[in-house]
Parts: structure tokens; sequence; C-alpha cells
């Protein structure tokens, strides 16, 4: 083994040894004429059966790393040495045990010196040595505050390494991301990842590693004349898709592919990767098939990119709200309440439904008696957590939720999932221009982030699955919002679907009807060739909770739809019933207990408050920033009828 550094600590009974090793360490510096700055002690004494060496300059004490050198230091009794493969070659470092307070001392001394330096005119260059021996002293400030670590047992002039070993030692090596690594520098450092490509020649392979934090990965090249043997046998054991640990220099390249690659020095294979089972040979994939291996599709160029891509957005929507002075609230999942009066809701329960013969039922009756179940009552997964936000809205001021909802909708579109995310903000002292203003900047923001942030990542979808992608999102972020009424987009459509009816899946436009995917895509992609605001909905179309228009003797709500080219309806929101008896009214309307709903008409009876909100679909935010068509792409594992694998 090649050692490139190791440390050091001194335990002697007696003061001779100390002598000794101090006399065969000048003797090592003059043979390898080293600057006299570099090695000066001071001072050597013994207590307590420990021996303290005190530099002028440093704790660490730098030297050439040649076999004679570490000869003469083994070659003292009582010095225990700890060697470590992964420093940068040419160097050894000696390190004697010290306390905080004098690691504190040395720091504050070495900052004083480098101050007179500067304050006398010194150059630069002068003064850099200086500042590399301070940051040095830092470094070892926290390792000396902390508990020593338990001391492995001793091996007799061994110098072998093997695997485990090297694997263990490869953690004191800083990793790399690969899409951190941009710029060539002279320290080794740690690459983790998978293999995409590996090509090997007589004296050379490259392995192309990627570990999902960009695009594109990094070269690794191997040249077997730099490698130790462990290192060259792994090489012929490289598959696609094993896992790897490849340490080196992160250097300019010499091909035209990449700016820079990693002239690796170790390889080590963490997991092998049976190329003849391995489902994602080195081919393209339909979209449809990398469904079917959900837990392997992750590693495919277009799904790790829709993960960036999501995980911006998301970090950037909530970005945005704490921005804004949103307060973040977690509603449940299982709730009693049938937020949106469709009943499509997933069931809640605990009792046993194998065996009917068990199911308690109500007296004289075949229906079951719910108030044996877990909950008491009836219980359900949330389709959405609108009413809860609205509690904490009327006493919070403005609050949004961001969570997982399901809807057991018997869809099988590419636009529907049973279990998705939504985003609801709710407003207090708010009407619906409120929503439609905070929708807009919200949405310009977070498209506006990862144009920035996914660059590379928006440029692939842009290549291979919407050529005019980013010149819309641009257009988004740039232009303002249209906003038209309801009357206004039936208008524009029977207008069109009269000119060629045959054109149009559905034809039949008029006032209640519940505009399909055709008719969204039409208005925003042709006829505004924007984003477009669709408001004062029929009321017969919407939500028991959205507040009615006075000024039409009720026949639309104060509701809004944002339409997107692309994707059709993304954002729907509206201004909620503030009014108890109307609230109650409507409730009645459309088959709801209000004794069901106490909590909610509260808000009603106690300091009642215009407000306003909306709900962002996610996962189709995702389809629609990514370019992609199928929401199932969207997220990491599908549900919809007929799936739940994974």
């Amino acid at each position: 083994m090649v050692a490139s550094a190791f440390t050091t600590s001194l335990n002697v009974d007696k003061g001779s040894v100390l002598h000794k090793l101090s006399d065969r360490m000048i003797l090592q510096k003059q043979q390898h004429q080293m600057p006299p700055h570099v090695f000066s002690p001071k001072k050597m004494s013994t207590s307590s059966g420990t021996a303290r060496w005190m530099s002028s300059t440093s704790q660490a004490l730098r030297l050439s790393s040649t076999p004679a050198f570490r000869s003469a230091i083994l070659s003292t009794r009582n010095v225990n040495l700890n060697l470590n493969p992964f420093r940068p070659s040419g160097t050894t470092v000696l390190r004697m045990s010290t306390s905080t307070s004098d690691l504190e001392a040395q720091i504050k001394a070495k900052g004083d010196e480098i101050r007179t330096l500067k304050e006398s005119g010194a150059e630069k260059s002068a003064v850099a040595p200086y500042v590399k021996e301070l940051l040095a002293l830092k470094a070892q400030l926290e390792p000396a505050a902390a508990p020593p670590p338990p001391k492995a047992a001793a091996k007799e002039d061994d110098d072998t390494e093997s695997p485990e070993e090297s694997t263990a030692a490869n953690t004191v090596l800083r990793r790399v991301k690969t899409k951190d690594a941009t710029t060539p520098s002279d320290e080794i450092v740690a690459v983790r990842g998978w293999v995409r490509t590996v090509r090997k020649q007589k004296t050379l392979a490259f392995v192309e590693v990627n570990d999902g934090s960009s695009m594109d990965g990094i070269q690794c090249v191997l040249s077997f004349d730099g490698l130790d043997d462990v290192s060259i046998k792994e090489i012929n054991n490289l598959t696609t898709g094993c896992s790897v640990s490849i340490n080196g220099r992160i250097v300019a390249s010499q091909g035209g592919k990449q700016s820079v690659e990693l002239s690796a020095t170790e390889l080590r294979i963490v997991g092998t990767c049976p190329g003849e089972t391995y489902p994602l040979a080195k081919k393209r994939h339909s979209l449809e098939y990398l469904r079917s291996i959900a837990h392997l599709r992750p590693r495919t160029n277009t799904i790790a990119a829709v993960a960036r891509v999501r995980s911006a957005l998301a970090g950037s929507i909530h970005s945005f709200f704490q921005k804004q002075g949103f307060l973040y609230v977690q509603t449940p999942l299982i709730t009693a309440s049938d937020c949106e009066g469709a009943g499509e809701m997933f069931r809640v329960t605990t009792l046993d439904l194998d065996d009917t013969s068990k199911l308690p039922l109500k007296n004289n009756s075949k229906s079951i008696d719910y108030t044996k179940d877990f909950f008491g009552k009836p219980a359900y997964l949330t389709v959405s957590g609108q009413l809860g936000g609205e509690t904490y809205a009327c006493a919070l001021g403005d609050v949004y939720t961001f969570g997982p909802t399901f809807r057991a909708e018997n869809s099988q579109t590419t636009r529907h999932l049973a279990e998705f995310h939504m985003v609801e903000p709710e407003m207090a002292f708010a009407d619906l221009t409120s929503a439609m203003d905070n929708a807009e900047s919200m949405l310009k923001s977070v498209v506006s982030d990862v144009l920035e942030s996914c660059e590379r990542d928006l440029a692939f979808f842009n290549s291979f699955y919407d050529k005019g992608l980013k010149k819309r999102l641009t257009k988004l972020v740039e232009k303002p919002f249209v906003r038209i009424s309801y009357r206004e987009a039936i208008q524009h459509l029977q207008e069109e679907i009269a000119k060629d009816p045959k054109k149009w899946q559905f034809p039949d436009v008029e006032f209640g009807t519940d505009l399909a995917t055709e008719h969204e895509r039409w208005l925003a992609e042709t006829k505004y060739q924007s984003a477009v605001f669709v408001y004062n909905y029929p009321k017969s179309i919407k939500a028991f909770y959205m507040r009615d228009n006075s000024d039409d003797g009720g026949e639309t709500v104060n509701a809004m739809d944002l339409l997107v080219p692309g994707v059709g309806e993304l954002v729907g929101g509206s201004q909620r019933e503030e009014r108890l008896d109307i609230l109650i009214s409507k409730m009645e309307e459309v088959g709801l207990n209000p004794d069901d709903y106490w909590w909610y008409l509260d808000l009603r009876r106690f300091g009642s408050v215009p407000h306003a909100g909306y709900g962002l679909g996610f996962e189709r935010l995702v389809t629609y920033v990514c370019g992609i068509e199928n929401i199932r792409d969207a997220i990491a594992y599908p549900r919809y009828p007929g799936n739940a694998e994974f």
C-alpha cells in the first residue's frame, strides 16, 4: 500500500524517547532539504506518560512521504501510527495530541501574525502560507474538541489494504456530486453513483457515472498505471447499472463532450448489477414500459429529470408562500367531510370486510353500523385540505396546505390520478380578484425559479418531448394572464365550433356546459395563446362552498379556473360563501347534512369574514413545466383504477 499521509500520537514512558524522535525528525528534515520554517521545534516535554510537541508555526508537521522517513519513524518505539491513504500524494502529516485551548491559542496567534503582515504591506504570496496554516489549525479544532474515536486493533508490519479497509477509509474524502464537479482541482475527491456506460481499452477505461444530481453525470478516466491491483480487477466486473465509488482528481477533459472529467486513482464496486437480467439495457424505453418497473425508472434520464424539476417546483412553492407571509398548515388526510360534495371518496375502515357475517349492522337493516368502526362514524381519505385550511385562515389570515389528496374517480385519462398532491392557499379578507392575483404571482415565481435552476433538465424536455417548451414557459413568466368571464368563453367557443363541428369531440357548448379539456386548451393555446383565467361559472357545475353572485340573480358563483397551454385547467378557486344562511341552504340543495359540518358553519357564526382561495394540482403543474403528456409520469408511483403496484 502506498501511504500518502499518516498521523501519529506519541505515548512514551521516558523523556529519552522524545529526544530520539526529535533527532530522527531533524535528520529527515536535513535529508529532504525542508525549509527552516516547516520544522522548528521549540519545546519537548513529558507529562503523565504523554508527550506533546509544540511547533512555532503549526500543529501539523508536513514532510515528504518517503520510505526512509517512514522507516525512521516506525523504528521509534512507543509511536502509534495511523496511516491514511486518502490525502493528496506527496505530503505526510505528523500530528501531536493537543488540547482545545492550545489550538485556540495558536489560532489567535496565527491570526495576529497575518494581520501584522497585511498591515506591513506584505505581498499576497508571502501571506498565503500563513493563511493556509491558519485554516489547517481551524480544521483541527473540531476534532480536538470531540471525544477520540475507538482505537482499532494494531496490525504488525502489514502494509496491505483490503477492499473493506479502502471503503472505510473512503469516508474521509469529500464527496462531490456530479452537478458540482465543474472546476479542475488538485484535491482528491470521491464520486459515487451508478454506471451508465463502460468503455475499456488496453491501458485505459472510461466509465460514465451518474449520481442523480444532474442530467449528464461525469466521465471517469481510469489509467491502469495509476491504479492499485484491486481497482484493476474491479474494472473487469463493471457493468451498466452497478453502483461504484471512485476516487480521483477533477481535471480538464481531453475530450470535447464535457469540460471536466475525473482522473481516477481508485475504483470500488459497491453493488453489482448482472447485465443479462438488468431491465434497463442501454436503449430507449417507452414511458408505458417504464411504469411497469417504476422502482427502477428513476435511473432513466426522463424520470430523473422529472424528479429534479418536481423537487425544485415544490421548494419554490414553499419559498413563495413563506416570503408572502403565509403559514404552512398540515390538514388531516382522514376526514368525515366531503369537500367537493361529489361522493368520490375512498372509505377508511378497520371492520373485517373478509367476513361479512361479522360486520355490525344497524337494527332491522342491512346498513353497516359505523358507530362500531374505529372512528365511530364513516371516515374517508380527503379529497381536499380546503375546509381545514379555511378554519386556520379565519384565525391566522393567510395560510396554505400542500399535501396528498385522494379521489375515487374511475378515470383512465392522462390527466387524472387517484392519489395526487394539492397546493391550497386560503386568504382571509380577500375576494376572487385577490385569489387570481395570488395564483398568477405564484405561478410566475415558481416557473421563473425552475427556468433558472433546472436549465439542463428543461433543455432535455425541450429537445425530446416539447420543442416549444422553454418558449412557452418564458412567455408565461413575462406576459400577463388573460381574464375573461365564463359567458365570454362560451361565446368564443360557439363561434369557433360553428365553423366545423366535426373537428370537435364535444361540439355542444352552451351556458351550463362544464368545459372539456379540448375547450380549455383551445382557449389557452389558440384563442389567446396565453394563460387564461375564466371566472363566474354557473352555480350548477361548481361546489357548494363557492359564493353566489348577487348581481346576476345567483345564476353564477364567484369562481375561477386557470387554463394553460398544453394542459388545460391547472388551478381552480373561488371566493368562499361567508353568509351562514345561504351556505346552509346550498348544503341542503346538494344533499349534505349541515349537522356534519357544524364546525365549518361555526366560522360563519363567530366572526365571519370574506375569504378566498384556490387549489393547484401539483402533478398537473409538473406535466406542464416538463412538457410530458401523461400525469402518471409526473409522480413516483402513480395510483389509478386497477393499479396500486409498488
